[in-house]
């Protein structure tokens, strides 16, 4: 008979995955799930102290890990430890508990508060500033340098909270899970709940020498200079995120961001419509009766543009290509002059001669000689032009 090992056979001392879980062959999923999470209650290395303890616990993370997945089970079930050769299973013996937690995270969330004892990773705090900007930025995009102060990890700490030699203690009161377990009743019924452990306040640990650097909070106000490039086609209230430069949480190791909100200043002449540029022309009445070439401003430098004769206020020319890039596709729009006719308050006495022999040619009464439009107005309110009829 040949020795059992000889010829490279290998003896395997792994037990039966169904007799690990202490479940049958034909569990459903959900009972090998809860299978797992009973012998994880029971043999957690931080609940359970025994010897063997924590072996056991990754004994049944590694039943759970082939019996929970429908193509390593059926293998596993066919071919029994040798058909899993191959296949790609994670070694349990010589994983850290905390590894393991990563894998299963989803599954301990209602049993130990998040995982194993350490601080829950909290998202960080977003801040927020201004920054502005003019429409010539606008136009092309810039990059603009913000210094601004927010709250940040400890220099002295690294953001531990404790003075640095020392070490902090696993919370008596959740066990140094971060979380507890809160049970309320209200007649008849019981509700239990799963919150912050109100002495570590979600961290797992307290402190037994606070950091002198900062009072034991692991926060401390500090500058920051950093470079925001600001895209071409920005709208006024719109803002740049910029990922990682906010502050931490209040138990977390991660910040938060930086939220900073454009605003664009007023131009002295040209106003914003969306991706157009509206530029109002102010004209005297001779102007825009007999015509003129003007300089229109841009955004940058100027352009000439020819005003016809007989123009009217309010009327629009188009300079095409001359207003914003869009944000999203980068064409420009365009740029719109109104035309805006301007009336003289003060005149010499020439001019109000000449305007009324000009006024006498084009058969219009004016003011001081006649007032036949108030009068017709005044006769059209009494109705004195019927009764002359």
């Amino acid at each position: 008979m040949r020795p059992a090992g000889s010829f490279g056979e290998r003896v395997t001392t792994k037990r039966d995955y169904y007799d690990v879980l202490a479940v049958g062959r034909s569990a459903a999923p959900d009972e090998i799930k809860r299978a797992y999470r009973k012998a994880a209650m029971k043999y957690h290395p931080d609940r359970n102290k025994e010897p063997g303890a924590e072996d056991r616990f990754k004994e049944a993370s590694e039943a759970y890990e082939i019996l929970s997945d429908p193509s390593k089970r059926q293998r596993y079930d066919q071919f029994g430890h040798a058909g899993l050769n191959g296949v790609g299973i994670h070694d349990f013996s010589n994983m850290r508990t905390d590894d393991i937690f990563s894998m299963f995270g989803d599954m301990f969330g209602d049993i130990f508060g998040g995982g194993r004892p350490r601080a829950r990773a909290e998202r960080g705090v977003d801040i927020q500033t201004v920054i502005e900007i003019g429409l010539e930025d606008v136009a092309t995009g810039v990059e603009k340098s913000l210094r601004f102060e927010r709250a940040d990890f400890c220099e002295r700490c690294g953001g531990q909270c404790a003075e640095p030699g020392t070490r902090r203690d696993s919370c008596g009161t959740c066990g140094g899970y971060g979380q507890v377990e809160q049970q309320t009743s209200m007649g008849f019924f019981v509700t239990r709940s799963v919150v912050d452990c109100p002495r570590c306040r979600g961290r797992g640990s307290v402190i037994r020498t606070p950091c002198r650097g900062c009072g034991g909070s692991g926060r401390s106000p500090r500058e920051r200079v950093l470079n925001v490039k600001i895209p071409a086609g920005v709208q006024d209230g719109q803002s740049v995120r910029i990922r990682g430069e906010g502050e931490p949480g209040a138990t977390g190791t991660t910040r938060g961001d930086l939220r900073c909100v454009i605003r664009v200043r007023e131009h002295p002449f040209l106003q914003r419509d969306g991706d157009y540029l509206v530029c109002p022309l102010p004209i005297s009445f001779t102007q825009a009766t007999l015509g003129v070439q003007v300089e229109v401003p841009l955004l940058t430098g100027t352009t000439s543009l020819r005003i016809p004769p007989g123009t009217q206020h309010g009327a629009v020319f188009k300079l095409p290509g001359k207003g914003l890039p869009n944000l999203r596709t980068g064409r420009r729009g365009d740029e719109i002059v109104q035309v805006l006719i301007e009336i003289p308050t003060k005149l010499t006495g020439d001019q109000k001669e000449l305007l009324r022999r000009f006024a006498a040619t084009e058969d219009k009464a004016v003011l001081p000689e006649s007032k036949g439009f108030f009068e017709r107005l005044k006769s059209y309110l009494t109705g004195e032009d019927e009764e002359s009829e």
